[in-house]
């Protein structure tokens, strides 16, 4: 059995070992999990409940959740899954905990104090991944979260746990640790900001492996807790390279002294007055005439790559440029994504090559020599007030140095603050060009002008010809003061509610007044739609229902209609003996303005026409809403 053991572990270490290389690491992984598995049934063989149809009954439901997330989970999603799944490990050990808790009576010391210990880790990992992971997605603010007395009372919370660990082990002792350390794990992660949550999820990720480590003590098996000390040293020393990386130290992060917060004032850049570092050419040149005679290129992609899904558009130009002869090298700042390797996983999924990868000295080293730097969705990790502002949360943290290359070609969805709400001087520079918008909209007009020649003359006319329909409706959004936005089941098959996000914050921006009407049957169950918005962080104040917004129709100066039919048929008013009569529809066809974003004129699910597309004051758009909406939404952000 030991030497079985002995094996298993040895498994484990090599998979781990294979992990350091991309090009190994999918083999890595399947080991891992390989001996994950001998030791689960190992353990159930020693143990003798191998028999046991709970058992695996669990085991399947386990089996099929995890598919079914490494189907469903989207690669962006990767860095909230892996908190989820710190967490659950984290929970499992305190479970385990607790159960051993009851036999307390039959304990030595040390297996008292390591039971207690597996309750309190297991669940400060559980409260704290739980936090992290809904920072991640959206679900809890990203900005540190502090309370009165912060410190105190994450001071007293520890005093009474190490008191909590004093008595033998027994249920109530036990739930009086779990909830303590419950709470000391959300009091350690709410006011860590979310740019240092890659960190944090390290430091979790540790954590867990403790917990299982610690777990195997008083369970006597020496497989859990060399398996759990792996994970524990990895996740630590990952965590320490992370810290590294950033120039920061973990306790500033965990207290969350390294995060700007909204009451922060913008720092000014500073006048520089040495100039030996700044490029001497192509000062005052377009990124077109750069781009068209640039021999090296060097490509550095951030969150909003990620956040676009940009990636297939990044292989894309990548080839685009090598067929042409150019020299392409992509720098990949350790903090890049959400999550260390993120972003090389990211490009891997649109087989970009690991030789075109470059770490960030090796990348700083030759881009002084580099003609064209593409900033790609990245702020902070491209911020040179890192390197000239002593006075803000980034100084001293290495950034990937953008500002060195001959000409940069910054293509981020606007010039406000990073994670970390420093300004950016880079945007200013003279050398820097800016295409500001949608990463992957930006980068298929780069790769658009890269296709020269009489074919592109032509392909851009009719691109032209296509987009005055959409050019209409952005001046007819640009002039207006209120506008409703109507979505329909047609956005939600497109996935166009990120464009409904970025058309939002481009009106408010403009001070025009949105509001957001839900019909509710315009998804296909109550509350769909409110889901879909919510999932692209629209607030829930900007949502009405049907009955608090149809008043306010007749005085919008705009309605945009997005995949809506039935739910805005005026035929539901009007047109006795269809069978949609006297259904209650948004009265769209009272504003000044509508238009109307649809795949095509055919009827809705009801096969009744629609009037409204034919009314003088609507203006029809034909299309796929996510594609229609980016193309007013560029034609919008170009209209002054």
């Amino acid at each position: 059995m030991n030497l079985l053991l002995l094996i298993l572990a040895a498994v484990m270490l090599y998979g781990i070992r294979l992990m350091s290389s991309p090009k190994t690491a999918v083999k890595g992984n399947a080991l891992g999990a390989a001996a994950m598995m001998g030791a689960v049934l190992l353990t159930l063989i020693s143990e003798g409940i191998i028999t046991y149809p709970l058992l695996w009954l669990g085991l399947a439901v386990g089996a099929a959740l995890g598919y079914y997330a490494s189907v469903k989970v989207l690669m962006i999603q990767m860095p909230q899954m892996v908190a989820a799944l710190n967490g659950l490990g984290g929970g499992a050990s305190a479970l385990v905990g607790l159960i051993l808790a009851v036999q307390g009576e039959t304990f030595g010391t040390f297996a008292a104090f390591t039971t207690g210990l597996t309750i309190v880790v297991g669940a400060l990992t559980f409260s704290g991944s739980v936090v992290a992971a809904g920072k991640l997605h959206g679900l809890l603010k990203q900005k540190p979260v502090e309370l009165p007395y912060h410190s105190t009372l994450v001071g007293a919370v520890i005093v009474l746990i190490i008191l909590a660990l004093m008595p033998a082990p027994s249920m109530g002792v036990g739930l009086i640790q779990l909830v303590l350390a419950l709470l000391f794990g959300i009091l350690l992660t709410m006011r860590v900001g979310g740019a240092d949550m890659p960190i944090t999820i390290s430091l979790l990720n540790s954590f867990s492996g403790v917990a299982g480590a610690v777990a195997g003590f008083p369970l006597k098996n020496p497989l859990l807790v060399a398996v759990g000390g792996i994970v524990g040293a990895s996740g630590f020393i990952l965590t320490q390279i992370m810290c590294r990386a950033m120039n920061r130290s973990l306790v500033s992060i965990l207290t969350g002294r390294t995060t700007v917060t909204s009451s922060t004032q913008p720092i000014a850049p500073p006048v520089s007055e040495d100039k030996g570092d700044a490029p001497t050419e192509p000062v005052g040149m377009t990124w077109q005439e750069v781009l068209q005679t640039a021999e090296r290129v060097v490509i550095i992609p951030g969150y909003g790559l990620a956040l676009s899904q940009a990636q297939w558009k990044v292989k894309e130009l990548i080839d685009i440029l090598e067929e042409q002869g150019r020299e392409v090298k992509i720098g990949i700042h350790p903090v890049a994504g959400r999550m260390p390797g993120h972003m090389n996983v990211l490009l891997a999924e649109a087989d970009v090559s690991y030789d075109h990868l470059y770490e960030l000295e090796d990348i700083n080293a030759v881009l002084s020599e580099t003609d064209l730097a593409i900033v790609i969705g990245a702020n902070d990790v491209v911020n040179p007030a890192a390197i000239e502002q002593p006075n803000t949360p980034i100084y001293g943290m290495p950034v990937i140095r953008a500002d060195l290359a001959k000409h940069v070609l910054v293509l981020n969805y606007d010039t406000k603050p990073g994670y970390a709400g420093v300004p950016n001087p880079l945007y200013d520079g003279d050398h820097v060009s800016l295409v500001l918008g949608d990463a992957k909209e930006s980068l298929e007009a780069v790769i658009a002008w890269l296709h020269s020649g009489a074919e592109a003359t032509v392909d851009a006319a009719a691109s032209m010809e296509q987009e005055s329909e959409e050019l209409r409706a952005a001046r007819m959004l640009a002039e207006a003061e209120s506008v409703i936005i109507v979505p329909g089941y047609g956005m939600a098959l497109a996935a166009a509610q990120f464009q409904v996000k970025q058309l939002v914050d481009a009106l408010q921006g403009r001070g025009v007044d949105v509001k957001i009407a839900i019909h509710p049957v315009a998804g296909r169950m109550p509350g769909h739609m409110n889901v879909l918005l919510a999932e692209v962080d629209i607030p829930y104040d900007l949502l009405y229902d049907l009955d608090m917004i149809n008043d306010q129709f007749s005085s919008t100066d705009v309605v945009l209609v997005v995949g809506a039919n039935d739910v805005v048929n005026p035929a539901a008013q009007t047109a006795e003996g269809t069978p949609i009569f006297g259904m209650p529809v948004l009265n769209v066809r009272e504003a000044r303005q509508v238009v109307v974003c649809n795949l095509d004129r055919s009827p809705g699910y009801a096969g009744v026409p629609n009037a409204l597309y034919d009314m003088a004051h609507c203006l029809f758009v034909p299309g796929s809403a996510s594609q229609t909406l980016a193309d007013i939404l560029t034609a919008l952000r170009q209209l002054t």
